[in-house]
């Protein structure tokens, strides 16, 4: 996980710029980001949907609720 405070601006407008990772075998599985001229968006199973940020607090749950599924998925049966 990484997370940045930066400058509020048209790009960042909350002011954080985060890049959070689960990388399983070299490959990301799970990830959240927003990579300016993207802006919020996640990764799961290499599908990108847009992602709401409400806060780093929100942000850090959702992208653990998303690895514990993946995990929970891979790990059954």
């Amino acid at each position: 996980m990484k997370l940045w405070s930066v400058p509020v601006t048209k790009h960042t407008p909350y002011g954080v710029k985060y890049s959070l990772v689960y990388i399983v075998n070299g490959e990301r599985v799970v990830g959240y980001d927003n990579e300016r001229g993207k802006g919020d968006h996640k990764h799961i199973a290499g599908v990108q949907s847009p992602y709401v940020f409400v806060d780093v607090d929100v942000l850090v749950e959702d992208f653990t609720n998303d690895v514990e599924e993946f995990l929970r998925r891979h790990h059954e049966g």
